[in-house]
């Protein structure tokens, strides 16, 4: 029989998994909307891991596209109770995404001067920041359990 101690932490991992997969397909199905498709369009535009790509794809298809692997990422780690190790595929690939999101924070102009420059955010970026580092830890931590138990 399980003690307390490991049902909490069964439940706490699984509301974490599913608190990304909800997180992760939420944002990725915005992706599809021209809202967000704008609202990302500076930071992909400034960004030189992926800026290139408005050289050839409009800010909406390249918005669609990031919105197809974003949900992908969030269905592959759904699937751990049928399969750990894809689980832990998606769980890597969102990390990186995770990772190329706060690369955002490094590549896109947004020191806010009137409050004397770096370290102070203008809104854009910041809330780029703090989502990033935030879900990150979490994809972190999902990868990291579903590769110890399998």
């Amino acid at each position: 029989m399980k003690g307390v101690g490991e049902l909490i932490a069964v439940l706490g991992s699984r509301v974490l998994r599913y608190g990304l997969v909800l997180v992760v397909g939420w944002i990725g199905l915005m992706k599809f909307t021209g809202y967000e498709a704008n609202g990302i369009q500076p930071l992909v535009a400034h960004s030189p891991l992926m800026g290139w790509m408005y050289h050839f794809l409009s800010v909406r298809q390249f918005s669609a596209g990031l919105g197809v692997v974003e949900v992908a990422i969030a269905i592959l780690i759904a699937l751990r109770p049928w399969s750990p190790k894809t689980s832990t595929v998606g769980s890597a690939l969102a990390v990186v995404m995770f990772l190329t999101t706060l690369s955002f924070l490094f590549s896109t102009p947004g020191w806010e001067p009137s409050l004397g420059g770096f370290p102070a955010l203008s809104a854009l970026p910041g809330t780029v920041s703090a989502q990033g580092r935030g879900v990150a830890g979490g994809g972190d931590m999902v990868a990291g359990r579903v590769a110890n138990v399998g």
